[in-house]
């Protein structure tokens, strides 16, 4: 980035309700990491995987027939924030049984710098945060 790049810079971008949207929202995001020259930064793999696994549970368990997802990505020096937007309901929580499937979240959380969810109307928020320097 240069000096005349105005902060922070904001992307966002919908997906269906079906099974390659996971890959496009994966490929979406590194075209995104890309243009800000963050491509080739150690964290950029760690979001990649961070973004598969929210928008897969997204797909798998928020977003209603008929439906989309939203991908929104903001950078502002400090942070690269993940959210993944959907209408459903439900509360997502990391699963520590190795019984059960569904540990995607227990991998956002130990590779991001945080995650969380927060309500929205309909729906919910599902974010991760990566701390840049």
């Amino acid at each position: 980035m240069n000096e005349t790049t105005r902060l922070p810079l904001l992307r966002e971008r919908f997906f269906r309700r079906e099974r390659r949207s996971a890959q496009a929202a994966r490929r979406f995001t590194a075209e995104t990491l890309a243009g800000w020259g963050l491509a080739e930064t150690p964290r950029a793999d760690d979001v990649l995987l961070c973004v598969s696994e929210l928008v897969t549970n997204a797909l798998l368990h928020g977003v209603p027939p008929g439906r989309q997802l939203r991908l929104f990505l903001r950078y502002d020096v400090s942070a690269l924030v993940v959210e993944v937007h959907d209408s459903g309901g439900g509360v997502p929580h990391v699963v520590h049984d190795r019984d059960e499937g569904g540990r995607g979240l227990l991998l956002v959380a130990a590779l991001s710098d945080g995650w969380g969810v927060r309500e929205r109307a309909p729906g919910k928020a599902v974010w991760c945060e990566f701390a840049w320097a």
